[in-house]
């Protein structure tokens, strides 16, 4: 992950996202934000890959785009019957493997 570094006035503040992870969440919350993050960003790559925009997924799923867009900003937690949905239109499934 890239390094995070919050201004204020110019001047770095803080640390790291890992180091602020670390600080501030335990070992099981880091571990379900990255999962979360990964499956966003696979989410997004994978639309791109099949040339799709938010709205034209919208048509094949019935998913509503401004949905669509809060999934991908990560404000909201899709239920898992969506993340199918939005999977099968791309020619995707969910797969359980190991960390």
């Amino acid at each position: 992950m890239a390094k995070l570094l919050v201004k204020i006035n110019k001047r770095h503040v803080g640390s790291t996202w890992n180091d602020y992870k670390r600080q501030h969440m335990s070992k099981e919350e880091r571990a379900e934000l990255d999962l979360r993050v990964s499956l966003i960003i696979s989410l997004i790559e994978e639309r791109k890959k099949a040339n799709l925009t938010q709205k034209q997924l919208e048509k094949l799923t019935g998913v509503r785009q401004p949905t669509i867009a809060k999934i991908e900003n990560g404000s909201m937690n899709p239920s898992v019957e969506v993340v199918m949905k939005l999977l099968a239109a791309m020619g995707k499934t969910l797969k359980i493997a190991s960390l």
